[in-house]
């Protein structure tokens, strides 16, 4: 269950927006560490939208860290994902294409890499381990083990999309704004 906390995360992460004031990422959530929001602030790259009460001092300065920041130049996010065995993960939804299994998860070439299969969106699955194992060398047919869903190229809102289903652990309650989940507030 997610928790959504008034002191600040470990380390004080800052949720980073995209221009348009949504996340840049749901999975992983688009967080930077402090000092990487510190720099983009002095580089004029981001507008800080809210802060924590934590303050960082110079001698000639004093700022209040930000919680959360939106960039200034607008990241397009209709550009293809890039072909990453955490993307393949997130498109399947962590889960194996041929069992229900969510353990010791790898991935699998539909058509064999030694039948000609490429490495491509179309021809990659989640496999777990035993799965993976049991189809070997063969195609689906030959194994009777098909896919639950035919492999394709996912787009970049769909993996956000999926993304949506993996809340962390702990939220900022600055945050809460700009997140899209069901949250259960603790009391």
């Amino acid at each position: 269950m997610m928790q959504v906390v008034t002191h600040a995360p470990n380390g004080w992460p800052a949720l980073v927006l995209n221009a348009d004031y949504r996340p840049l990422s749901y999975y992983p959530l688009s967080v930077w560490p402090w000092q990487d929001v510190i720099k983009a602030v002095f580089l004029d790259r981001v507008d800080v939208i809210s802060t924590y009460d934590q303050v960082i001092r110079s001698p000639s300065f004093e700022m209040r860290l930000p919680s959360v920041v939106s960039l200034k130049q607008y990241v397009s996010q209709d550009r293809p994902p890039a072909f990453t065995r955490f993307n393949l993960f997130l498109r399947d939804g962590f889960t194996c294409q041929y069992c229900p299994s969510t353990d010791d998860l790898t991935f699998d070439h539909v058509l064999p890499r030694s039948r000609g299969g490429r490495t491509t969106w179309e021809n990659i699955v989640t496999a777990c381990a035993p799965c993976n194992l049991a189809k070997g060398g063969r195609t689906p047919r030959e194994a009777h083990m098909h896919p639950r869903r035919a492999p394709r190229r996912p787009s970049m809102h769909e993996l956000q999309d999926r993304g949506r289903k993996f809340p962390p652990g702990h939220l900022h309650e600055s945050w809460l704004d700009y997140l899209y989940w069901d949250i259960e507030l603790e009391a």
